[in-house]
């Protein structure tokens, strides 16, 4: 079966999402769409610069929609970084121009007749995903915005430092809005055989301070270099090889919630058909709270966005 993956948005994020699919041949056909004619010809042209010393061969389409028709999966990388650079570190400086992008481009990604799983990346993630699922027309369960599987990892890698052991050997999720109202749903995390917060205790962990780090790991990467994207883009890719694949696993990431009326991060079943399974997590009444209040901050941002 042949593997055909669409890029919109060339950018930071966007082209290292695509070269680490063409480095590792995740794809056999890559469509790559940008509003910068020579940008995206030149990304096309590096990759293929580079696939004489790759053990792989990708055969790459340049800005047709059209394209897309037969895609498996189009991950999304609008956006306008530069907007994120503010003093308030607010992920939603950039809602005013991806919400009016997200309309053009949903609009685009249904004229093409795709019919696909769409993998949203831009930012304010949550929000997004539900502007392009309302454009685009497609099944909740098929639009998946990548959401806190990176802010995940990132707490993972915290854990882990203070441990000092392997990240993928800590369990466990962030919750909620892909922004400042996520938060560590620690009674999920378990590590070295135990829950966390055993683990803790044993070895006078300050949770608060985990959580902390994990919060503000995107900020310090994004205040040094003004911009993040090997994490965000590793994600997005390792989302779309789930669905290729259909290895149903369980990630958190940007789904539909009908109990909270709105996209927001909570662990899923994902393969083939999308989202496939929502799970149910045994939660702590404060974990329940707070996510309340990332679903009802989402909500808001949603409606300002739709007016």
């Amino acid at each position: 079966m042949t593997r055909k993956i669409g890029v919109i948005g060339m950018g930071n994020v966007g082209a290292t999402a695509a070269h680490y699919i063409v480095a590792n041949g995740f794809a056999d056909d890559l469509v790559l769409i940008d509003l910068r004619e020579d940008k995206v010809k030149a990304d096309a042209l590096d990759f293929e610069d580079a696939m004489p010393n790759l053990p792989v061969h990708t055969n790459i389409t340049v800005n047709d929609y059209s394209a897309l028709e037969d895609a498996d999966v189009i991950i999304s990388a609008v956006g306008n970084i530069k907007l994120q650079d503010n003093p308030n570190d607010d992920r939603f400086a950039e809602l005013p121009f991806t919400s009016e992008a997200a309309k053009k481009v949903g609009a685009q990604i249904k004229a093409s007749g795709f019919h696909g799983k769409l993998v949203v990346i831009t930012n304010p993630v949550d929000v997004i995903t539900s502007i392009y699922q309302q454009v685009t027309g497609l099944p909740k369960n098929h639009v998946v915005g990548t959401g806190t599987l990176l802010d995940s990892a990132r707490m993972k890698r915290a854990v882990a430092n203070e441990l000092n052991i392997d990240s993928r050997s800590v369990v466990g999720y962030n919750l909620g809005e892909h922004g400042n109202s996520q938060f560590t749903a620690w009674s999920t995390v378990r590590v070295l055989g135990k829950p966390i917060t055993e683990i803790a205790k044993e070895r006078n962990l300050d949770l608060d301070e985990l959580d902390h780090q994990a919060r503000i790991g995107g900020y310090t990467v994004f205040h040094a270099k003004k911009y993040t994207n090997y994490g965000v883009a590793t994600a997005a890719v390792h989302l779309a090889n789930t669905i290729l694949s259909g290895a149903e696993t369980e990630m958190p990431v940007s789904n539909y919630r009908e109990e909270y009326g709105t996209y927001l991060s909570y662990p899923a079943i994902v393969g083939r058909d999308g989202v496939q399974e929502q799970l149910q997590l045994d939660l702590t009444d404060e974990e329940l709270k707070k996510l309340q209040i990332s679903a009802d901050y989402i909500k808001t941002k949603f409606a300002e966005s739709t007016k």
